[in-house]
């Protein structure tokens, strides 16, 4: 195992984004990180993904989904077993991570960083110069 984040470290550093609030629109289970009521992340028990393809080791963690860059989601799948297509998501632009340790820490924080300035990228001007305000 690597030095990985656990599933209170992932939400802390999610919490820590600017203008970042946590919702429950898909019941308690799934909890739903947004930036200006613009969802870049979900964190949910892998228990709750009954139809997806993957081991049943895998679904006793948590999972993560974030939004991602097309070309990368796939070269992320390809590097990381615990990436994989974004469950219950647009497959093109999200990827569920499985949050097992063996993903880095700073890898994860990585991902999580692009998904927040995604969604941010594609707000409008006033609100970005907002929430950039606060990045640097």
């Amino acid at each position: 195992m690597t030095d990985s984040l656990t599933v209170q470290q992932a939400e802390n550093y999610l919490l820590s984004k600017p203008e970042t609030s946590l919702y429950y629109p898909f019941g308690d289970d799934c909890k739903v990180f947004r930036v200006k009521k613009k969802m870049f992340a979900t964190i949910t028990h892998g228990k709750t993904a009954k139809s997806a393809k993957t081991s049943d080791e895998a679904k006793t963690y948590f999972w993560m989904n974030i939004k991602c860059d097309p070309d990368e989601a796939v070269m992320l799948r390809d590097i990381f077993p615990a990436v994989i297509p974004g469950y219950h998501m647009n497959k093109a632009n999200w990827n569920s991570i499985i949050l097992d340790g063996s993903i880095p820490k700073g890898e994860i924080e990585r991902m999580i960083d692009n998904s927040y300035m995604l969604v941010v990228s594609k707000m409008t001007k006033k609100e970005q110069t907002s929430i950039l305000l606060h990045l640097t």
